[in-house]
């Protein structure tokens, strides 16, 4: 049973990823940055310890080529950040399932086996970003997920990984490590 590793992507469509960030230095410069982050991201992230699988936005982008065909996708789905991430989660798998986004740069392998090491001795692993947000959310069983997960979360606020533990309950947590994901030229 290997875990798996889902990442959540977007399009690199001008306007559609790093809105905030395009705000700061311009839509192209902005798409073209995710488009190649993402793109070095999956190359370092493949690793026979886990199966990645991509989550894709809009639901239409799992027929882009935009992105490495041999990779399994899957749509987000409709909803705001919470839904799509809680869906994802629970997706049918056997054994601990984590989620990430493509906007983190220091995101390396070493993180992911670690986060997936935490996550088959508690309920749930999250990797605390800078920000207050997280960059990773695992479970180590996702059909025991709880049902309120990720609900009344703040997204985009430093208190997004303080109102999703809040949604755990008594269920054990674990933190990763804390890393950057990039939204504005500052984060560059």
């Amino acid at each position: 049973m290997r875990p798996r590793l889902v990442i959540m992507l977007k399009e690199p469509r001008a306007g559609r990823v790093k809105t905030r960030l395009g705000r700061d230095i311009g839509t192209i410069p902005a798409t073209w940055w995710f488009r190649h982050q993402s793109a070095r991201l999956l190359r370092r992230l493949a690793d026979p310890r886990w199966d990645m699988v991509l989550a894709l936005a809009p639901d239409t982008a799992i027929a882009s080529r935009a992105f490495p065909a041999h990779l399994p996708r899957v749509p987000q789905g409709p909803g705001d950040l919470g839904a799509r991430m809680a869906r994802l989660l629970r997706l049918p798998h056997p054994g601990p399932v984590c989620l990430v986004g493509g906007d983190i740069p220091g995101l390396m392998p070493h993180h992911v086996a670690r986060a997936f090491h935490l996550a088959r001795a508690h309920d749930a692993v999250f990797g605390p970003a800078t920000d207050g947000g997280f960059w990773l959310a695992g479970l180590r069983h996702p059909s025991r997920s709880p049902a309120r997960l990720f609900e009344n979360v703040r997204w985009s606020t430093p208190h997004a990984l303080a109102d999703t533990l809040a949604t755990l309950g008594k269920h054990r947590t674990a933190l990763a490590d804390t890393l950057s994901d990039v939204d504005s030229a500052a984060d560059l």
